[in-house]
């Protein structure tokens, strides 16, 4: 029986600036042995290199497909203001979404490789 998410996978063409983009929205970034992570909470992101994927991998490899969204805990307004202090754009938002526990608060970012990235709030 499925328990819940473990991690996901992204590609990118740069690590520096998904790590330097992850970084701001809280993640903390781990990396050796070929192998880049990034974790937040009880969930990591997985991060492979344009062309350097490891195997297995998904088949039809690309960066910029990934629509994924990310729930916090506390005010979402203040969040969105931290991250436009770190200069991060925020493409919509703040709007209401239904997400897995009901009715929510969202705000919608593009990483460095265009992936939609959401985060949300039930605050």
């Amino acid at each position: 029986m499925i328990k819940k998410m473990d991690h996901v996978v992204i590609t990118t063409k740069d690590l520096t600036k998904t790590f330097a983009f992850y970084k701001v929205l809280g993640f903390e970034t781990k990396s050796g042995e070929g192998r880049y992570e990034m974790y937040a909470g009880d969930f990591k992101i997985n991060v492979h290199i344009l062309n350097k994927e490891l195997l297995p991998h998904a088949m039809h490899v690309k960066t910029g497909s990934l629509d994924i969204c990310f729930e916090i805990s506390g005010n979402i307004q203040l969040y969105k203001k931290q991250l436009e202090d770190e200069g991060l754009i925020i493409e919509m938002g703040i709007v209401h979404r239904n997400g897995t526990k009901g009715q929510m608060n969202s705000l919608y970012l593009r990483d460095p490789d265009g992936n939609l990235v959401e985060i949300c709030s039930y605050e």
